[in-house]
């Protein structure tokens, strides 16, 4: 951040009025969920634009925040945050007009040509968006920030983002009961899925709708393009904490604290990843899954005693103030 603060004029144009945007749509969609009992896919029709508009307004507002910091390239970021802006904001209004205005399925429908249109222009403003973001973790290699913890929370959390949203690929794949209906010369009205071993729509879990009858590619999907947030907010948790405890004033601890995070972030999204493919329901994760999760969590126990050790401050490190 610079020395003067972040104020809210000086963010990212386009990405607060989408953030803004998708604050109301969030309104409108419970006020939906309250007084509108229509169905998509055993769901109720509402509960897909609320998940969205909060998972997208937390997303634009940071990367909003996150582009504040960009230096060098600050044009550059300018545009690769407007191409993310529109081309998520377009996909929001056709969910919309898809969903509310013409009561159908969304993602992975291929019913009818304007279905199939629709489903297209989606599909290539999700992957318009990744590039954009991917755009944007080249971008911060080339920053120089006051906190070296803090930089690597940024860059790790944005590169863990990316991954996340490169696994919602996964979900644009064939089913078999799909590729059944190529083989014998048809065309099926969807093309991919959100479960892997169970058809979409099945039993799931409360307001996320994550199946607990199979794998859910919507799971390290959503835990992926969290990490943008959720490593910085880890980044800034240390230096708070630091203010308590002396060992983390070393800017040393605490980015060996943030690669341990990102370690054990990378780690729960591959799991999880690895889970859903196997058509495993995260409700009931196997021994092999606990296994892996067991190893993880080791590491990230072993990583953090050694991180946490006591040892002098060189001068190369900034030392948090805690006046």
């Amino acid at each position: 951040m610079s020395d003067n603060g972040i104020s809210l004029r000086s963010l990212h144009r386009p990405l607060v009025v989408l953030t803004g945007a998708m604050a109301v749509l969030c309104a409108v969609s419970l006020l939906g969920l309250l007084v509108d009992d229509r169905v998509i896919v055993n769901a109720p029709i509402w509960l897909k634009p609320f998940k969205f508009t909060v998972a997208i307004g937390s997303y634009a507002i940071t990367l909003a925040l996150l582009l504040s910091q960009v230096r060098r390239g600050r044009r550059i970021g300018w545009w690769l945050g407007t191409v993310f802006a529109v081309a998520i904001g377009l996909d929001m209004a056709l969910l919309v007009f898809q969903m509310i205005f013409r009561d159908q399925q969304l993602h992975f429908n291929r019913a009818t040509p304007t279905d199939s249109a629709i489903n297209n222009v989606v599909a290539g403003g999700a992957y318009l968006s990744w590039l954009a973001i991917a755009a944007v973790v080249v971008l911060l290699l080339f920053q120089r920030m006051p906190d070296r913890a803090l930089s690597s929370a940024l860059r790790w959390g944005t590169g863990l983002s990316l991954a996340g949203m490169a696994a919602a690929m996964f979900m644009f794949t064939a089913t078999p009961e799909q590729q059944a209906v190529f083989r014998t010369g048809g065309s099926p009205s969807t093309f991919g899925a959100h479960t892997v071993g169970a058809p979409d729509g099945g039993p799931g879990l409360p307001i996320t709708g994550w199946s607990t009858v199979g794998g859910d590619l919507r799971i390290p999907h959503f835990v992926g393009i969290h990490a943008m947030q959720a490593l910085p907010l880890i980044a800034l948790g240390l230096v708070l904490l630091a203010r308590r405890y002396p060992v983390l004033r070393a800017e040393g601890v605490r980015r060996r604290l943030v690669w341990t995070a990102a370690f054990g972030y990378a780690g729960m999204f591959v799991i999880l990843t690895w889970q859903a493919l196997r058509g495993q329901s995260v409700a009931h994760p196997d021994f092999w899954t606990l296994l892996a999760a067991a190893g993880v969590l080791a590491v990230i126990v072993a990583a953090t005693a050694l991180s946490v050790r006591s040892r002098p401050v060189f001068r190369s490190e900034t030392v948090v103030g805690v006046g």
